[in-house]
């Protein structure tokens, strides 16, 4: 997706949320990737927009079931543009905010992760054989809420280009 796009607002929901994320391009293939070895696989950074219908993974929450369908829609994950972790480094501090029709929603620093960078690579390499050219969203500030058609949302992270989605009208 580029950035500056009009996302529609997705089917069998009536609570669609944004999580700012911070996302991870994979360069170089992987499996079992030691934590000290993890920033080795990666090509670059961008922002994303992990786009949820939190009442559909709430439901399946509560069913025991995966959780998947609630992030399973055309154009749920949209990114900016990635940028070379050579040019920008490799970011484990600074800052992480989304607004919502210029109010700021999620103001975090990216040392607050749960997990960095190296600790999700080597996790999720421990499962899955990671590839180059996969993305990985690294997890969202407290603070998720609801979108509703028309709304603008704006994702920033310190040295990455925004990613600005408005949320259309119902496909």
């Amino acid at each position: 997706m580029q950035n500056d796009e009009t996302v529609a607002y997705p089917p069998e929901t009536g609570n669609f949320h944004y999580e700012a994320e911070l996302v991870v391009a994979i360069g170089r293939d992987g499996v079992n990737v030691p934590k000290d070895a993890a920033l080795d696989l990666v090509y670059g950074y961008a922002v994303g927009n992990d786009l949820t219908r939190r009442d559909l993974q709430l439901e399946a929450r509560e069913k025991g079931r995966p959780w998947d369908w609630g992030k399973a829609f055309d154009r749920s994950a949209p990114i900016a543009a990635i940028h070379k972790a050579a040019d920008v480094g490799h970011l484990s501090t600074g800052s992480i905010t989304l607004t919502v029709n210029g109010e700021t929603k999620q103001e975090a620093d990216l040392n607050e992760l749960i997990w960095d960078v190296q600790e999700v690579i080597s996790i999720i390499s421990h499962s899955v054989a990671l590839k180059a050219g996969d993305l990985i969203m690294t997890g969202t500030p407290a603070g998720v809420g609801k979108l509703v058609p028309g709304d603008v949302c704006v994702v920033s992270i310190d040295g990455l280009t925004p990613l600005t989605t408005t949320i259309g009208p119902a496909a």
